[in-house]
């Protein structure tokens, strides 16, 4: 009876202790009962005197409750029914309420850690990967004038070229998206740049257009999925008050990379002295030089990646605790020696991590062979990113999703439409001015005559040419039509848009000429007879005329088009947190719809010019706004899915406004500026009925 006794007063005991082992203090963290609470100058100097025979838990001097201890008071606090024999629901419930508290525990966390440093060199470090994505975007619309003529591109091959970056953006933004949120952001990144770099990387140096196209598709690929992981990356180490501003600034890189590809495609492309050949069939002209430059910041912040941490939010998801700890250490202690206060301890002891509900099946090395156990691997993967995509449809988040789809659509569709529309009414109005000064001559008759000069802009009509050399010279937009060539001679003649239509050419040669080579005869010579005519050295490959084919104010446009969204972003950064981020997104959709209407006045280059700037100024705002608000709505295991989702969606919405805008081009400017104006009025009114984040934690 007195041992019953004695052992029941032991068990409460018992119980006590454990029940008191932890209290939860008002400030959300988790302390020992007999641990004091350290002020801020206080040392860290708890291993002082230790006997080096005891046996230390690695992390105990460091504040870390050892795991054994961890466990053993789960257990002896859990119900009786073990998990296996539990409703998925209600372990589903239990998570929730795990991460509800997690939420606003590591908001507490992050204040704590401050804003300092360590926030500033991640932001250079993903703002190197938000420029490769900036990059990625101009950098076919800068080549394409010199790959059409260096690999002979047909008017189609042409618009696929345009469009296969976006195709593999769009891919890679649900895919590498739906991967963060399972293997984690820095892994995933780093698979993103790697994959960007060494196919940009690759495609500078490749001669044919079919895989010229597979590098620039999975160059896209690559790049597609770094929007998703950057943003959800950085959000997770903002507090609260510092999320909406940091992640604006953090959207100006963007604006960067745009300046980059064009001042290096300005400075690069028109120079064609800068490449090399090897023989007669490989040639690396200047333009692939741009290519290789292109890729340099997604190599520089591939390589800074490496010696940047984990998300800590991500590591709590998956029940990574220490990990996590330890790099909320390192977050603290980096801002606090920059500010001047290395004494100051980090506080935090225990984390809260969510219920732990994803089974997963460790396959041993003893079950079939290597290539089954990845396939295993990596179907099972790619069923959770299925399923993740599927939860963001689910009654909680699908009215948010659907409603931030049409926003993203109608955004893309109006702002990529008409950043190619710009360029190609530009070249409209050129083209146009250019041929109101064609010289026409009919008739005319030469003979014995050499031209060794150049020949630009002119028609010439039932003209007769016996015994005339063309010895290194140039025709540049010129046509003959109905004329006789009798006994000519070409040598070394460079051409641009020339045409041969209806012509007689007898007894001709042509020496190492390029309207005489294989791949430019069927098209430069169109309805012709050639009689008794000789080709003699054909050059291999379409000769590129750098210094005269390439319109300079392409990169012109595009380099003030980046530009001008400098004061959008600086505004927007400043005013994200205390205006929100709705009407951030309503009013600068609404804005931009009017400076739509403006484009009916665009009757001239500098007009356009200026109408572009101003558009591009007005929307930055928008894009800036719904990466916040995208980033906000979803909890951290669903962050980066959703994103890349929208992103994707969004990359779709490129894809057609590109196609349906450029087939308007020279017949008339309503129906683009009309259908820009009503997407962006339609997509600014929706946005309007999303709710705001701006005073919510991160889920």
């Amino acid at each position: 009876m007195d041992d019953g006794y004695r052992n029941t007063n032991q068990v409460s005991d018992d119980y006590r202790y454990q029940d008191g082992n932890y209290d939860a203090h008002n400030d959300g963290y988790y302390r020992g009962r007999d641990e004091p609470v350290q002020e801020e100058d206080a040392q860290s100097d708890v291993t002082e005197g230790h006997d080096e025979d005891d046996e230390v838990y690695e992390g105990e001097y460091q504040g870390i409750p050892h795991p054994d201890d961890i466990k053993e008071k789960q257990k002896k606090r859990a119900p009786a029914v073990d998990d296996e024999y539990r409703d998925r629901a209600d372990l589903m419930a239990e998570r929730m309420e795990d991460e509800e508290q997690l939420a606003h525990q590591y908001e507490n966390i992050i204040e704590e850690c401050g804003h300092g440093r360590f926030q500033w060199t991640l932001f250079f470090v993903l703002g190197l990967a938000l420029m490769a994505d900036g990059v990625e975007v101009f950098v076919v619309g800068f080549v394409l004038p010199s790959a059409e003529k260096d690999m002979c591109l047909s008017s189609s091959n042409k618009g696929m070229l345009g469009l296969i970056v976006y195709l593999g953006m769009m891919v890679g933004a649900v895919l590498l998206g739906g991967l963060a949120d399972k293997l984690g952001r820095k892994q995933c990144l780093i698979i993103s740049l790697a994959i960007n770099a060494a196919f940009a990387f690759l495609s500078s140096f490749v001669q044919g257009y079919g895989f010229f196209l597979f590098c620039r598709l999975i160059s896209g690929l690559g790049i597609g999925g770094t929007l998703p992981i950057v943003f959800a990356y950085f959000s997770e180490f903002l507090s609260r008050e510092k999320r909406g501003e940091h992640l604006s600034w953090l959207c100006m890189f963007w604006m960067i990379g745009g300046i980059y590809a064009s001042a290096m495609a300005w400075s690069i492309i028109p120079h064609y002295g800068w490449g090399f050949s090897m023989g007669t069939k490989y040639h690396f002209h200047s333009w692939r030089v741009f290519v290789l430059v292109c890729a340099l910041p997604c190599i520089a912040s591939l390589v800074a990646l490496k010696f940047m941490p984990e998300s800590p939010r991500f590591l709590l998801e998956i029940g990574k605790h220490d990990e996590a700890w330890m790099i909320l250490k390192q977050v603290h202690d980096t801002n606090m020696r920059a500010k001047g206060e290395p004494e100051r301890v980090f506080t935090v002891s225990y984390i809260k991590t969510p219920k732990q509900v994803d089974e997963f099946i460790e396959i041993q090395s003893s079950t079939g062979t290597w290539y089954q156990r990845w396939l295993v691997r990596i179907t099972t993967t790619l069923k959770q990113v299925w399923d993740n995509v599927l939860y963001c449809l689910t009654a909680q988040y699908r009215m948010n999703t659907l409603m931030l789809a049409v926003v993203w659509f109608t955004m893309a569709l109006s702002y990529y439409g008409l950043i190619v529309w710009f360029p190609d009414m530009i070249r409209y109005l050129q083209d146009e001015a250019y041929e109101s000064r064609v010289k026409i001559f009919d008739e005319e008759e030469v003979s014995h005559f050499t031209f060794n000069f150049t020949l630009e802009n002119q028609i010439h009509r039932n003209g007769e040419y016996r015994n005339d050399k063309f010895i290194g010279m140039k025709f540049k937009e010129v046509r003959f039509e109905d004329s006789l060539f009798e006994d000519c001679y070409f040598e070394d003649v460079r051409s641009s848009e020339t045409f041969f239509e209806n012509c007689t050419v007898i007894s001709t040669v042509f020496y190492n000429t390029d309207p005489g080579c294989s791949c430019c005869c069927e098209h430069k010579f169109i309805n012709c007879r050639l009689i008794n005519s000789t080709f003699m050295k054909e050059k291999e490959g379409c000769h590129i005329d750098f210094e005269e084919d390439n319109d300079f104010l392409i990169y012109l446009v595009s380099f003030l088009g980046s530009l001008s969204v400098l004061p959008g972003n600086i505004i927007s950064a400043l005013l994200m947190d205390k205006i929100g981020r709705i009407k951030m997104i309503g009013g600068s959709m609404l804005i931009s719809a009017v400076c739509c209407f403006f484009l009916f006045f665009g009757n001239s280059e500098s007009a356009m010019i200026g109408w572009q700037c101003l558009f591009c100024g007005a929307s930055i705002a928008a894009w800036n706004a719904l990466d916040v608000i995208t980033v906000e709505l979803y909890p951290t295991d669903k962050r980066a899915t959703a994103f890349g989702i929208l992103n994707g969606l969004c990359k779709f919405g490129a894809i057609l406004g590109n196609s349906i805008f450029s087939s308007f081009v020279g017949i008339t400017k309503v129906v683009p500026i009309l259908l820009a104006s009503s997407a962006l009025v339609g997509g600014g009114l929706l946005a309007l009925r999303l709710p705001e984040t701006r005073e919510q934690v991160l889920m």
